[in-house]
């Protein structure tokens, strides 16, 4: 079980404080935040809240002065003198803000895939409709474990990340219906050509290497799906890749508060 230092919630109208509440399940959206440090740095911010808003209004939610809204909730209860390594998730809906902070846990070199046929609500947006996932993911040691959400036998992404796969040193990720988070595309920007293409179960084998990114996750490769009797071949690339994600975390910029 996730261990959580904070846990708090708002009024959207008047960010007056109420009794917690996490949303699962709500008509509203999230995202998940990796701080880290001291003083303290939030791994992508802008990107998260700009990707938060926006996403935001696709769900009906509006407010001028929303981002200010949040800053501000997070300056109340971030610390200036506190040496983080958890992560922070803001969700919102039509009435309430919430936020939390839970340690981060850091993948073992054993990680693996449990495949379930699952595929989220309108995956192109980070919901609140985990309710699904979540029941599988509580079974789980999420230091070693993480569950691949399978659709028509293709797999999209995992209850937590993106996905890409790896055949003769050419990077692979679904055609869609998975959320792009801002780990994914940061890594876009860094990759010469990442090759969209249906990823079959029954041709997983012909891959090389299974890699996770997202804010929790980092860049994790996977070590086996025990489903398919498929294990990884290489390292090559989850060396690259953690690589360029170790230069973003040394440049992030300390949070200011």
């Amino acid at each position: 079980m996730a261990t959580y230092s904070l846990k708090k919630s708002y009024q959207l109208k008047n960010l007056r404080e109420i009794n917690f509440k996490d949303l699962w399940g709500d008509h509203g959206v999230f995202t998940t935040m990796w701080i880290f440090g001291k003083p303290a740095k939030i791994l992508f911010l802008e990107n998260h809240l700009k990707n938060l808003i926006k996403s935001l209004k696709i769900y009906g939610i509006t407010k001028k002065t929303l981002k200010k809204d949040i800053i501000k909730i997070l300056n109340i209860n971030l610390s200036k003198g506190k040496k983080y390594d958890h992560l922070l998730r803001i969700a919102l809906n039509k009435q309430i803000i919430s936020i939390s902070l839970r340690k981060r846990v850091k993948p073992k070199k054993d990680f693996n895939l449990k495949l379930v046929n699952l595929r989220r609500e309108k995956p192109q947006y980070k919901n609140l409709k985990y309710k699904k996932i979540l029941s599988h993911l509580v079974k789980l040691d999420n230091s070693r474990s993480d569950i691949g959400l399978v659709v028509n036998n293709k797999i999209l992404e995992t209850g937590t990340s993106n996905l890409l796969f790896v055949k003769k040193q050419k990077i692979f990720s679904p055609i869609k219906d998975y959320y792009e988070g801002n780990t994914y595309r940061f890594f876009k920007s860094k990759i010469k050509k990442i090759i969209k293409k249906d990823i079959l179960i029954k041709e997983l084998k012909n891959y090389d290497e299974i890699i996770l990114i997202g804010s929790g996750k980092g860049v994790t490769s996977v070590k086996s799906i025990k489903d398919i009797a498929w294990k990884r071949k290489s390292l090559n690339k989850f060396k690259e890749f953690s690589k360029y994600y170790k230069l973003a975390v040394n440049k992030c910029n300390h949070y200011k508060f």
